[in-house]
């Protein structure tokens, strides 16, 4: 009997031997090539930069920083070794112990604790395989992990490990985990930080330092007593790191310079361009802004609109909270002011206290503050855009307590009231020579309104649009010495209305003036009595030449107003045309995009204008150049050479 069933034991343990082989030389082919691995790449977010190297924007669900080995502090790679893998540096990539472990917990406890998982087999898993829980999916991973360690050095294997790791609250790597918890670089973190860091892949989502700091201690003791247990860390070190409090925080990537309009324009480019790969794919896109462009912008803009809004008045209060007379709590004020977040430099505030000449609010985070009399006064009541209520004696005639006011704090450290403008704006700035975008502002604050008013909102360009017009006339044969007659006219014209009586804005008449002095002083009279002179269909034929779309400008005298619909970035380029001598160019904002292997994926070539070349090309001393020109004596009523017949 003893023999029959050693026989028969000896015979099952060489069938399952069997199959054992023959299911593992059917997995092995098709396992996946580890070569791959090498050039891996990772999901990385967008970055947007200014062309000086500050950042503006990340986007992209993933954060993460790559690190190379190399820039991995001794003690982070120590600690994940200690939390994760104490062997790593000795077995083949499969831990036999550990996986007997795992094995002898199953049998005892019927549960699949413990996975007995390497290192290498996390980057097995985490770079070919799903995380379902099954022995085919174990046997996979065993059979990648022998496979990784036999291509790939340690080093290599514990890099890619470190890169990929999901590390909680969006973070991927400890590049990110280092920047996302404690706003740093891997190289500046503490032994406590690194310890937190590395006890994280157990379970980052719940025992995370933001989501569970109770937990998250527990665990970095944990990962520094294993330290210390293998040598990594002395005993004086470890007591000193237990004794550490959490310090993690959420960390938002560090905006260096605010260009959110810009921002968006770029991340709309490259979805545009790459598709939703774009997020992931790891581009740095530079842009051609300049820090100190793009920080004068946003001041001069918000500066104009706030003094524009303010002349027309002050319209109360955003929102009024009935506070009882003795109230004095901190808590509930910070609470009522939760709903108002700050917009650009205006802060929302809680009247607490108004005297005769100054006002006593809560600003949040900063406690109660004071705006004398200097700060209010300008706040006369807003009743039309062009009225307002008599000047205020005091202050109790403008706020009341418990009125949400805006305050902004004045370059002189005193608090000023203020309000949200009501009017909105934006500003472009270009280099003429090749077009690049130096500085770009689409509105107030893009938190507020993302509509971008430089690219996006087409209006009336006004007077603005006048030398467009000279320029037609200079190229039809007028000269800025030619005379035209600043008196008033009169137009019958059904496309603008039946009688048309143009004015001057100052409501005077000059006589016959010169086209140099007419543009000078933005002569409206002169402008149009020119346009008659030449022509709106010529007119129109050259300024196309700018760039404008004459599909959206009017096709009649109007046109010499600038009644037409222009956005601001189509004025600022057809005004580098005149900047740089004639040429046109085509504007521009992104310099350059790089990826994590490739520095020069893409770089900006755009056409610029040679200086040096205009000089070499002009004409010598002596020379005589024909230039047509009109009657002096010309007017409205006498057409320009070869400018067809003036338009009615």
């Amino acid at each position: 009997m003893l023999r029959f069933l050693f026989t028969l034991l000896a015979s099952l343990a060489g069938l399952a031997f069997i199959v054992a082989i023959a299911i593992v030389l059917s997995i092995i082919p098709g396992l996946p090539e580890i070569s791959a691995l090498r050039d891996v790449q990772m999901q990385v977010p967008l970055r947007v930069y200014t062309h000086d190297g500050s950042l503006v924007a990340e986007f992209g669900e993933k954060r993460r920083v790559p690190v190379r080995i190399e820039d991995v502090p001794e003690k982070m790679v120590h600690a994940f070794v200690a939390a994760e893998d104490d062997r790593f540096y000795v077995h083949p990539g499969v831990d036999w112990q550990g996986i007997t472990r795992a094995a002898i917990n199953l049998i005892r406890t019927g549960e699949k604790t413990q996975g007995g998982s390497t290192i290498t087999m996390q980057v097995a898993r985490n770079f070919f395989l799903s995380r379902e829980k099954s022995y085919m999916r174990k046997l996979n991973e065993i059979l990648l992990a022998l496979k990784i360690e036999r291509e790939l050095s340690k080093d290599e294997i514990l890099e890619l490990y470190i890169n990929k790791i999901y590390l909680g609250q969006r973070a991927y790597g400890v590049g990110a985990a280092a920047q996302v918890y404690y706003g740093t670089d891997v190289r500046s973190l503490t032994l406590p930080q690194i310890a937190m860091i590395a006890g994280l892949p157990k379970a980052p989502s719940t025992t995370n330092p933001v989501s569970n700091p109770r937990r998250a201690l527990a665990r970095r003791n944990y990962v520094l007593r294993r330290m210390q247990e293998l040598g990594f860390i002395t005993a004086e070190e470890y007591t000193d790191a237990v004794k550490a409090p959490v310090t993690a925080s959420l960390h938002s990537p560090k905006v260096e310079v605010e260009a959110p309009y810009v921002a968006e324009m770029v991340r709309q480019h490259l979805v545009d361009q790459y598709g939703e790969e774009a997020y992931n794919t790891g581009y740095q896109v530079t842009t051609t802004i300049l820090d100190k462009n793009q920080t004068a912008a946003n001041l001069a803009l918000r500066k104009a609109l706030i003094e524009y809004d303010e002349r027309h008045g002050y319209r109360g209060p955003e929102h009024h909270f009935d506070l009882p007379a003795d109230a004095s709590d901190d808590a509930e004020w910070e609470r009522l002011l939760q709903t108002f977040p700050g917009i650009a430099e205006l802060y929302p505030a809680l009247v607490t206290d108004v005297a005769k000449d100054s006002v006593t609010a809560y600003l949040s985070g900063i406690g109660l503050i004071t705006i004398e009399w200097s700060g209010l006064e300008w706040a006369r009541k807003y009743v039309t855009e062009n009225i307002r209520g008599a000047v205020p004696k005091s202050a109790d005639e403008i706020l009341t307590r418990g009125d949400v006011i805006r305050v902004k704090e004045t370059e002189a450290g005193q608090w000023r009231l203020s309000q949200l403008p009501a009017v909105e704006g934006g500003i472009v700035s270009m280099r003429p020579s090749d077009g690049a975008m130096l500085a770009l502002v689409g509105g107030f604050d893009f938190n507020r309104s993302k509509f971008n008013r430089v690219t996006q909102a087409l209006r009336q360009p006004g007077s603005s649009f006048k030398p467009f017009v000279y320029s037609a006339a200079l190229d039809a044969g007028f000269t800025a010495a030619s005379i035209i007659n600043d008196a008033p006219v009169v137009f019958d014209d059904p496309g603008i209305e039946d009688k048309w009586r143009p004015e001057n804005y100052s409501g005077k008449y000059y006589g016959p003036t010169r086209l140099r002095e007419a543009l000078i002083h933005s002569r409206n009279l002169v402008s149009i009595r020119l346009l008659h002179a030449i022509g709106v269909p010529y007119a129109l034929q050259h300024v196309a030449k700018f760039g404008f779309n004459t599909d959206k400008l009017p096709h009649n005298l109007s046109l010499a107003l600038g009644s037409g619909a222009v956005s601001p970035w189509q004025m600022a380029t057809s005004y580098c045309i005149f900047a740089n001598g004639g040429y046109r160019v085509d504007p521009y904002f992104i310099e350059r995009i790089a990826t994590l292997d490739n520095p020069g994926f893409f770089v900006a070539d755009p056409a610029r204008v040679c200086a040096e070349c205009e000089d070499a090309m002009a004409p010598d001393e002596g020379t005589t150049v024909a230039v047509a020109q009109p009657d002096p004596e010309a007017t409205a009523d006498t057409p320009a050479p070869d400018a067809g017949a003036p338009a009615s």
